[in-house]
Formats: structure tokens, C-alpha cells, sequence
């Protein structure tokens, strides 16, 4: 991802998007810190609409639980900043909107810390289709609310875009984590 760094949401959702639109496969998105940005990013793009299925924004709890399927104890048990919930999302997305593809972003944007997390803690999550897998990443990022919420937008498009890599290339994969550091809003490779 080192040479992601820096490299403006638009090319990424372009690229995203376009992978899509040439293997006829589909994408959507819940949304909790980010509020509708990814949407935004995706629907930027002329043609999106090829790909582009649509978008939950799930900001309040018993919308994650209610219309995304997220489960109710884990929610009360570990809230709402967690991988296993951003993997539930991400699936939960794809499979209420007939998605191919199902991608999530949760976590705190601040200006405060929430359920014990701080500032910056945010999961993002991609569902591939079928039975090929939910990988989450949890980022540690650095910045105003602005920041964190930008930052997410793009870690989550990156993660897209490298899982649609690796899906057409090699097939299915198995659920896995991984954890990245922000420099300033930045991801660390």
C-alpha cells in the first residue's frame, strides 16, 4: 500500500469502479463514521451507476442491528468500534442491497473517545462474494474529525480494490485482520 500514499480518493474509486464494471460484479456499502462519504467517492465517478448498487449509512446502533443484521449481543458486549462488527456490516450490506461485493466503515472520528476507543480507531471491512471471505483492518489514524473520516474513506477503497485484485487472481480467501498505523492521517505500509 506505500505507493497508495497520498494518492487522491478519485483515482481510487475510479479504479475500484472500474475493476467492477469489467468483471460485471457489484458493490455496497454501509457506513457509520463516514457518514455517506464513501457513497459520495463512488458516486463521483461518471458511470458509477454500472457498479454502484447503493448505501446504508448506519450511524445509530439499532440501525446496524435492525436493517444491517449486525448482532444485538456483540453490539452490547464490545460496541460498535470492532472488527467482527465492521465484517457483519460489510456482509450485512451486501446481502440486504443483493450486492456482489459489501464493504463497511466503523469507528470514532471524534472529537471524542467512544465505547474505550480513541480518536482515530476505525475499522474498515470488504465481504466478497459468496463464500469468498470477510477481511476487516483496524487503522490507528491521527487528525481532526475531517481527517480521520477522509483517511477511512480511502483505507476502505484501497482495501476494495486490493481484495478485487486478489479475488480475481487467486479465488476465494478466509476471513483475516490486519492493522495498519496513521502517520497524520496516512497510512503506514
Amino acid at each position: 500500500m506505500g505507493g497508495d500514499r497520498g494518492a487522491p480518493e478519485p483515482a481510487i474509486a475510479e479504479q475500484v469502479l472500474g475493476l467492477l464494471t469489467r468483471r460485471g460484479e457489484t458493490v455496497a456499502v454501509a457506513e457509520s463514521l463516514t457518514g455517506g462519504l464513501v457513497a459520495a467517492a463512488l458516486t463521483t465517478v461518471p458511470g458509477a451507476s454500472k457498479a454502484f448498487v447503493g448505501s446504508v449509512t448506519a450511524y445509530a446502533t439499532a440501525v446496524k442491528r435492525e436493517v444491517l443484521g449486525v448482532d444485538g449481543e456483540l453490539l452490547a458486549e464490545r460496541g460498535a468500534v470492532d472488527a467482527e462488527v465492521a465484517r457483519q456490516l460489510a456482509t450485512g450490506v451486501r446481502e440486504l442491497l443483493g450486492a456482489g461485493w459489501g464493504v463497511a466503515t466503523t469507528g470514532v472520528a471524534g472529537p471524542e473517545p467512544q465505547d474505550g476507543h480513541p480518536v482515530g480507531t476505525v475499522f474498515v471491512a470488504v465481504s466478497a462474494p459468496g463464500s469468498g471471505g470477510v477481511v476487516a483492518q483496524r487503522l490507528m489514524l491521527r487528525g481532526d474529525r475531517a481527517a480521520v473520516r477522509a483517511e477511512s474513506v480511502r483505507a476502505v477503497l484501497i482495501l476494495l480494490r486490493n481484495e478485487l485484485v486478489h479475488h480475481g487472481h487467486r479465488g476465494p480467501r478466509a476471513a483475516q485482520d490486519t492493522e495498519q498505523n496513521g502517520d497524520d492521517g496516512c497510512l503506514q505500509p
